[in-house]
C-alpha cells in the first residue's frame, strides 16, 4: 500500500487500485506460502479486491477467481488484471469436482440478504456447499470468510468476543454460518487440512458498509436506529490483506480469527461525525443496547499489526465520496438488525 494516502478518490478505478495495493508485509508473508491461489466466491463485494491484491502481491503465480460472474464486465475486469476466471455454480456438484487442485484457497462464498423466506437456500450455500468444497480441496491450505455474527451479542464494556468464546448467535442466517465453520473444521480434522476461519466484522468500501449507510442516512435525512449502538469496522484493503496473510497461519483443525478494526465504535458518534462533515443534522430513534456484535481483535493485531487505514480516514473518505454523489453498490449492511433475520 502506498505510503502517502490520497485525500480523496476521483474515480472508482482510483479507489479499486488503491484498495487492492499489497503491502510489503503481505508480499513478504506470501513469499513464505508457496503455490497458486484460488479465490472461491470472488464475485461479491470483497472478492475482486482480494483477487487483484493477491495477483499484485505475487505476479508470477496463478490467481484464479471462481464465481457465477453475473455482474456484467467483472470477469473481463479481473482478466485484465491477470487473474484467471472460472465460471461455476457452487450448488452444482460437478462444478465443484471440476475445480482445480491448488495449494492455497480463499473461500468467500455465502448467502446473507434474502435469507429470511428462503432459509433452505441459505443453509445450502452456507453449510452444504462448504462441506463439498472442504472435502474436494482437502489437500489445500484454506482460509474461510466467516462472520462476527457467529457469536452471541457481547457486552459493550467487555471489549468484544474473543476467538475462544462459545458461539451461539440469533437467527438462522448466523446459525448457518456456524454450520459453515463446522463443515470446514470437520474436514480439516478428517483430512488434516490446514485452515483459518476469518470472523469478519464490517469491511469498509466507499460504495458500501456501515459508514456508507450512516453517511447516506445523514444526506437523505433518514432516521438512524441506535438499537445496535456499537460496531467494529475495518478498511476493505486491510481486511483482504489480513485474510491473505492468514494463509501463513493456518492450523489443523481450522481455527477462528477475528478480523476488524481495534475500536469499539459508537454509532451515535459516527453519525455526528458525518453530520459535521456533511453539514446536516442527524435524526435518531431508540437507545443504545448494552450489547452488540463486537470482536476483540488482539490476536489479529499480534499477527499482522494494526490496520493501516484509520477510522477517521475512512470517515473522511466516505463523507467526501457521498458528498460528490459517487457510485454505490446499493446494498445496505442492515447493521441495526438485532433479530438475526435478513
Amino acid at each position: 500500500m502506498p505510503g502517502t494516502l490520497p485525500v480523496s478518490f476521483s474515480t472508482v478505478e482510483e479507489l479499486d487500485d488503491f484498495m487492492s495495493s499489497p503491502s510489503t508485509a503481505l508480499i513478504d508473508d506470501l513469499d513464505q506460502v508457496p503455490g497458486d491461489i484460488m479465490v472461491i466466491g470472488a464475485g461479491g463485494k470483497m472478492g475482486p479486491t482480494l483477487a487483484r491484491m493477491a495477483k499484485r502481491a505475487c505476479p508470477n503465480r496463478r490467481v484464479i477467481a471462481v464465481a457465477r460472474f453475473t455482474e456484467p464486465g467483472l470477469k473481463a475486469y479481473l482478466r485484465e488484471s491477470g487473474v484467471e476466471t472460472i465460471v461455476a455454480d457452487l450448488l452444482d456438484l460437478e462444478s465443484i469436482k471440476a475445480l482445480p487442485q491448488v495449494p492455497n484457497v480463499i473461500f468467500m462464498a455465502g448467502r446473507k440478504f434474502g435469507s429470511s423466506g428462503n432459509e433452505p437456500l441459505t443453509w445450502a450455500m452456507n453449510s452444504f456447499v462448504p462441506g463439498l468444497v472442504a472435502d474436494h480441496l482437502s489437500q489445500s491450505r484454506i482460509v474461510v470468510f466467516s462472520t462476527i455474527c457467529v457469536y452471541p451479542f457481547a457486552p459493550v464494556m467487555h471489549g468484544g468476543s474473543r476467538e475462544e468464546d462459545a458461539v451461539g448467535p440469533p437467527g438462522e442466517y448466523a446459525i448457518s454460518c456456524v454450520g459453515r465453520e463446522r463443515m470446514f473444521q470437520y474436514f480439516s480434522q478428517q483430512h488434516s487440512t490446514p485452515g483459518v476461519l476469518i470472523r469478519l466484522s464490517y469491511s469498509i468500501d466507499m460504495r458500501y458498509g456501515v459508514l456508507h449507510d450512516l453517511g447516506s442516512k445523514i444526506l437523505h435525512d433518514e432516521v438512524i436506529d441506535l438499537a445496535m449502538g456499537h460496531v467494529n469496522v475495518i478498511w476493505q484493503g486491510d481486511a483482504c490483506s489480513q485474510a491473505l496473510r492468514a494463509l501463513l497461519h493456518c492450523t489443523v483443525p481450522s481455527s477462528p480469527l477475528n478480523v476488524s478494526g481495534p475500536e469499539t465504535v459508537s454509532i451515535r458518534s459516527l453519525a455526528l461525525a458525518f453530520a459535521k462533515r456533511l453539514g446536516r443534522g442527524p435524526r435518531f430513534t431508540g437507545e443504545e443496547s448494552p450489547t452488540a456484535w463486537l470482536a476483540n481483535t488482539s490476536q489479529a493485531a499480534r499477527l499482522f499489526g494494526y490496520p493501516a487505514i484509520s477510522l477517521d480516514q475512512m470517515v473522511e473518505w466516505t463523507a467526501d465520496w457521498l458528498s460528490r454523489g459517487m457510485t454505490s453498490f446499493g446494498k445496505g449492511t442492515h447493521f441495526e438488525v438485532r433479530s438475526g433475520r435478513y
